[in-house]
C-alpha cells in the first residue's frame, strides 16, 4: 500500500476538514477528555458527532498530517481493511486516527480492542450510532475507554446556534434552586418563550439549518434509515419481517403518544410475540426514536413492560405526524431535556420522577399542585410563562440543562 492507495479517503478527509468552522461547538466538546486514547461517542444520527470530531482535528493539530479522519462505511473498505489502513498511517506518524460510523465495520469492537492493543502510542476516537451497547460485545472495551453519549440540541444550544444569546448551562440541581434569578437575568435580554416555540416544532437536530423547509421530511428518512441500517447492524438477527413490524410498531406508538401500552395486545395486533414486541420497543428507545418511561430506573439488560411510552423529541412528534396535543409536547420536552442529564422514572403520583427523588407536574400556566399536594421535593414544570418562583419552574428553563 502507498499514498496513491488512500488517496481517495485523504481528499474526503481534507474536503471536510475545509469545510468546518470552529464558530459553533456542541456542550459535549468541552466536557470530553480529549486526552485518553481510547475515546467513543454515540448519539443519533444527526446530531453532529462527525462535526465534533472535525473541529477537534481543526482545532488541536497544528499538522494535520498527525491526524486521520475517516468513515467507516466508505466504499474504499470493500477492497481495503481498516487494519492495513491503520499500520500504514501508523508507519508513517500518524498519532491519533478518528473513526466515524464505526458500527458499520464488521466486528469492529474486536477491530478497536486490538488496534488499542497492537499499537500502545496511538490515540483512537471513534463515533458511532446511539444503538452501540459496548458492555454487550464480545470484545470488552469498556475498560479500556471512555465513552460519551450526544444527544440532539438543547433550548440553550439552539439559542447560541441561532446567534441569539450565549446561555450558561444549569446543573439540574443549580436550576431547582436557582431558576428565579437566571430566568430574569435570561428573559431581560430575549423574549424566551417566542423562540422556545420554534425551537419546539424544529430546532432539535442541527441539520435543521441545511434542510431548511424539507427538515420534517429529511427526519423521516433519518428515521427510516435508522431501522434499516442502525438497528440492523447493531441486532444482526433482525430479519426484513422484523423490520416491517418496528416501523408499524413506531406509527402506533406516533399516532397514539404518550401511549400507555397493552403490551399484549399490541403483539396479538403486531403477530408478534411479546418478547419481541418489548425487544422492539427498547431497541427504538436505544436509537433515540422511542423514549420508553419505567417505574423503575431503565435497564436494557432487563426488559420491562414500560408504563408509558414518548417520541424521543417533540421535532420527531411533527415529522411522525403525531396529534399535536400541547400537553404531550410539553411532557415530550421534558423527558427529553431532563433524561439527558438524569433518570426518569413513572410515578404513583404526577407525571416524571427525576433521580429517584424529585417529583414533577408539566403544564400550562393555570396548573396547580393539587396532584401533588404536601410530598416532599414537589416541582411544577410550567409552560407560557417566562420567570417563576419557589417550587413552580419554567418549562423551557429545562432546555437549559446543556
Amino acid at each position: 500500500m502507498d499514498y496513491t492507495d488512500i488517496q481517495p479517503l485523504l481528499n474526503t478527509y481534507h474536503r471536510r476538514l475545509s469545510a468546518t468552522n470552529l464558530k459553533f461547538k456542541r456542550y459535549l466538546h468541552k466536557q470530553i477528555n480529549w486526552d485518553v486514547r481510547l475515546l467513543g461517542i454515540k448519539g443519533a444520527r444527526g446530531v453532529g458527532k462527525t462535526t465534533m470530531l472535525l473541529q477537534r482535528i481543526k482545532e488541536a493539530f497544528d499538522n494535520i498530517d498527525d491526524a486521520f479522519y475517516v468513515s467507516l462505511d466508505n466504499l474504499w473498505f470493500q477492497n481495503h481493511s481498516a487494519e492495513e489502513l491503520v499500520e500504514f498511517l501508523y508507519t508513517r506518524g500518524v498519532t491519533h486516527i478518528f473513526f466515524d460510523e464505526v458500527h458499520k465495520y464488521k466486528n469492529w469492537t474486536a477491530f478497536i480492542k486490538n488496534i488499542y492493543d497492537d499499537y500502545p502510542d496511538l490515540n483512537i476516537v471513534y463515533t458511532g450510532s446511539a444503538m452501540l451497547a459496548i458492555d454487550n460485545s464480545k470484545s470488552d472495551l469498556s475498560r479500556r475507554q471512555s465513552l460519551y453519549t450526544l444527544h440532539g440540541l438543547s433550548f440553550r444550544e439552539y439559542l447560541e446556534y441561532e446567534g441569539i444569546i450565549n446561555l450558561q448551562p444549569l446543573s439540574f440541581e443549580e436550576l431547582l434552586k436557582k431558576h428565579t434569578q437566571y430566568a430574569m437575568d435570561a428573559t431581560s435580554r430575549i423574549k424566551a418563550l417566542k423562540y422556545f416555540e420554534k425551537y419546539l416544532d424544529g430546532g432539535y437536530y442541527p441539520y435543521y439549518k441545511e434542510a431548511g423547509k424539507d427538515y420534517l421530511m429529511r427526519i423521516g428518512e433519518v428515521v427510516q434509515l435508522v431501522i434499516d441500517s442502525d438497528i440492523t447492524a447493531a441486532e444482526e438477527s433482525i430479519t426484513y419481517i422484523t423490520r416491517q413490524k418496528i416501523k408499524k410498531l413506531l406509527m402506533v406508538v406516533a399516532e397514539n403518544v404518550p401511549l400507555e401500552p397493552n403490551i399484549n395486545k399490541i403483539s396479538a395486533s403486531m403477530e408478534s410475540s411479546r418478547d419481541l414486541t418489548l425487544k422492539m420497543l427498547y431497541w427504538l428507545d436505544r436509537a433515540a426514536i422511542l423514549n420508553l418511561l419505567t417505574d423503575k430506573v431503565k435497564d436494557y439488560k432487563h426488559l420491562t413492560g414500560p408504563k408509558k411510552i414518548y417520541l424521543d423529541n417533540t421535532n420527531l412528534m411533527n415529522a411522525l405526524g403525531s396529534k399535536l396535543s400541547k400537553g404531550t409536547q410539553r411532557e415530550t420536552f421534558f423527558a427529553n431535556q431532563v433524561g439527558a442529564v438524569g433518570t426518569l422514572q413513572m410515578p404513583k403520583q404526577g407525571d416524571f420522577l427525576v433521580n429517584g427523588k424529585y417529583l414533577f407536574e408539566v403544564g400550562g400556566a393555570q396548573k396547580t399542585f393539587d396532584q401533588i399536594a404536601d410530598i416532599p421535593d414537589s416541582y411544577l414544570a410550567i409552560d407560557n410563562i417566562e420567570v417563576g418562583n419557589g417550587n413552580r419552574i419554567p418549562l423551557w428553563l429545562f432546555g437549559c440543562l446543556y
